[in-house]
């Protein structure tokens, strides 16, 4: 008898759970959706630590919750296991029509290295090109499969997905069929232009109109996201850098401050700003500060 796949292990130990222990024998997909969140959340954290034993663990968590969800599934007679893989193939065989052609398949791969070619791209070496063009005939093939009658490019994304992450995958998706920039230089300019725009909205720094300085935060956020997007950097994990460069700046600033008797909460702004230029020089890396002389 052949041994179970790794997969089929998952799918036999929930079934076995589902009958022998009270708790998860009462679950159903919706009690759990607030877990598979948290584990999601959880393996991305793991991933932006880079730590291996972390990153196994929690895609073992993971892992768990997709076979809870099959099983589920078959006892309802919805689906199996077989379904959601043979679905997954099917998704990524009409997704990689230059992979796995057929007859349609490679008409679709011509057409859409046609449209790539026409859109044009000025990525810098021919890796990051490839993978762009390669994104684009993803985007463009879920296009065709909605249909013209079918929901527009940028619907289906989670309405909940974090704003950072809603922003960067909006811009993709259009730059997917062809709404992009041809490079950074584009989103430089519009960055600084966002940056204008809410400098007229304040007045010595201070909010004139908040609903319109809200606007332009926005704006400005969003012309942010799309440059880290054209300069081939996650936003999100270059922010996540830069709040554990500040963390960890600032409580080096507070260790200085409490061996020279500076109490933080009533110290001078100034005193503040030498306090963490020292601490920034402490460390190994160079960024925020509170401002520039």
């Amino acid at each position: 008898m052949q041994e179970p796949s790794a997969l089929g292990r998952a799918v036999l130990l929930v079934r076995d759970l589902r009958r022998r222990c009270p708790w998860d024998g009462a679950q159903t997909p919706e009690t759990l959706r607030p877990y598979l969140v948290e584990e999601a959340l959880e393996l991305d954290h793991a991933l932006g630590q880079g730590e291996a034993t972390a990153i196994c663990s929690e895609l073992g968590d993971l892992l768990l919750h997709l076979a809870f969800q099959i099983v589920l599934g078959e006892e309802k007679n919805r689906f199996g296991t077989e379904d959601v893989v043979a679905a997954m193939e099917r998704k990524m065989w009409r997704r990689h029509p230059h992979l796995f052609p057929t007859p349609a398949a490679g008409a679709a791969a011509a057409a859409g290295a046609a449209t790539a070619a026409g859109a044009g791209g000025a990525a810098k070496d021919a890796g990051t090109r490839e993978a762009a063009d390669s994104h684009g005939n993803w985007e463009r093939t879920k296009v065709a499969e909605r249909g013209e009658d079918g929901p527009g490019v940028l619907d289906g994304l989670p309405p909940n997905l974090p704003a950072l992450i809603m922003a960067f995958r909006l811009q993709e998706r259009a730059a997917g069929v062809g709404f992009d920039w041809p490079d950074a230089a584009g989103p430089a300019q519009k960055v600084r232009e966002e940056l204008a725009e809410l400098e007229k909205e304040t007045r010595d720094g201070r909010v004139v109109d908040r609903a319109r300085v809200e606007h332009e935060i926005g704006d400005l956020l969003f012309a942010v996201v799309n440059l880290a997007r054209k300069l081939a950097c996650d936003p999100r994990a270059a922010l996540e850098k830069a709040n554990r460069r500040f963390v960890a700046r600032f409580r080096r600033m507070e260790k200085l401050a409490a061996q020279r008797g500076i109490r933080i909460g009533d110290a001078e702004l100034e005193a503040l700003d030498r306090l963490w230029e020292e601490a920034k020089t402490l460390g190994a890396n160079h960024g925020w500060r509170p401002r520039d002389r």
